[in-house]
């Protein structure tokens, strides 16, 4: 039986590590687990490592780490998502370079440059490779495909795919949004998943194979002591940013609305310490604009007027009017409504000031950038029609319904 390393850290790291779950339960993560029970999975392989900063137990420890310190197995690759497997990279749509990680001297290949999939090459010495990335509960966020593209690559190559699961930060109870029409699959967004969709990577990972025929050895490592109701700030797993502009939960939880803005010249906060929850332009009157949002009388969602200056990205270093996204019920508040309620006011008040970004967008180059993230161009020719936003919600009811019914297939919690 091979014996699990110690782990030492600090008093004052672990004192901070310990959060009391709103069950009183520990959130066993699936990283921990496959250490504490599913060793097997990995026992005398060589492994390669598909992570990012992210990637830690409650001690705060790195993945990469503690399979550098396993004698179960070998530890001979790294694979990093968008922004690197230490956080690099601050801008969005930045390639990382492919190198050599200083602390477990193993090779690092980037899964954002070049290629966004393994190659046959940078298999060569993996027989299992092991993802454990923290998704944010949303379609358009790459980590998800990085994981659909290993699996691919895995098929084709004969190897194991092991994944850690991790919880959904916004909970796994609510579906919400638009489904990603095919003609519109990107590097934000493969499958047609519904904008918030509710599930954790495991359950992706099996909804993958089964749905879309991602048909490699699959190993999933599930968590214990998390429910679907539970948000994240209601377990007692540490949250360290899984990408430079998701700080918070809170970012989380606006998220799914908020990255619409991605496709417009209007700002999504980045540059400022709450991105995503902060939006607007220059050319917004910040006290009208929130009167209009709050015209919606949108539930759990207080639109607060206020000016930010970003210091990089959209509009850096010029005022911005606009609002701040304050959540006061998360239970009611519905993101993807909310964030899309912004575009469309801004585009009916701003109209000669209001541009939709110009492509290219995640590696797309000849579909407009807006429509990549929203999986449709249905959303942006209700926006630019005037059709109100009552009849945008409601004309997503029928794909939600067909992807809520597929989803409960692999739904693990």
């Amino acid at each position: 039986m091979v014996q699990i390393l110690e782990t030492k850290v600090s008093a004052s790291v672990a004192a901070g590590a310990k959060r009391q779950s709103r069950t009183g339960r520990r959130t066993v993560l699936g990283l921990e687990k496959l250490f504490s029970e599913r060793l097997d999975l990995v026992r005398g392989a060589r492994v390669g490592l598909v992570c990012n900063q992210a990637s830690v137990n409650h001690e705060l420890r790195h993945a990469a780490d503690l399979l550098r310190e396993q004698t179960a197995c070998k530890l001979t690759a790294l694979f990093g998502p968008q922004h690197g497997i230490r956080g690099e990279v601050q801008d969005n749509m930045v390639e990382t370079a492919h190198t050599f990680d200083a602390e477990t001297g193993v090779p690092v290949y980037s899964l954002y440059s070049e290629t966004r999939e393994p190659t046959e090459e940078m298999l060569r010495d993996v027989d299992v490779l092991v993802c454990d990335l923290q998704d944010v509960g949303c379609r358009i966020y790459t980590f998800i495909y990085t994981l659909a593209n290993c699996m691919r690559a895995a098929a084709r190559y004969g190897k194991k795919v092991v994944v850690c699961d991790r919880p959904n930060p916004i909970g796994g109870m609510q579906v919400a949004g638009t489904v990603l029409e095919p003609e519109y699959a990107s590097f934000v967004g493969q499958f047609p998943l519904a904008t918030r969709h509710g599930m954790t990577v495991c359950e992706l990972a099996q909804m993958f194979r089964g749905e879309w025929g991602l048909d490699c050895e699959l190993e999933l490592v599930l968590l214990e002591g998390w429910a679907r109701e539970l948000w994240f700030d209601e377990t007692d797993a540490p949250w360290v940013l899984p990408s430079p502009n998701m700080p918070t939960p809170d970012t989380a939880a606006v998220f799914p609305g908020a990255v619409h803005l991605e496709g417009t010249q209007l700002s999504e906060g980045r540059g400022t310490t709450r991105p995503f929850e902060l939006v607007g332009a220059p050319y917004i009157e910040a006290a009208c604009f929130a009167r209009a949002l709050a015209a919606y009388e949108l539930p759990g969602v207080y639109f607060r007027s206020c000016n930010f200056q970003p210091t990089f990205q959209k509009h850096a270093g010029r005022s911005c009017g606009g609002v701040q996204i304050h959540v006061t019920d998360r239970e009611q508040f519905e993101p993807v409504t909310a964030g899309v309620a912004v575009v469309r006011e801004a585009y009916a008040l701003y109209r000669e000031q209001f541009r939709w970004k110009e492509p290219p967008y995640e590696y797309v180059y000849d579909k407009n950038p807006f429509d990549v993230i929203a999986g449709t161009a249905r959303l942006r020719t209700a926006i630019e029609r005037g059709a109100a936003l009552s009849e945008i919600v409601a004309s997503w009811r029928e794909p939600l319904e067909r992807f809520a019914e597929a989803r409960a297939r692999y739904l693990l919690y």
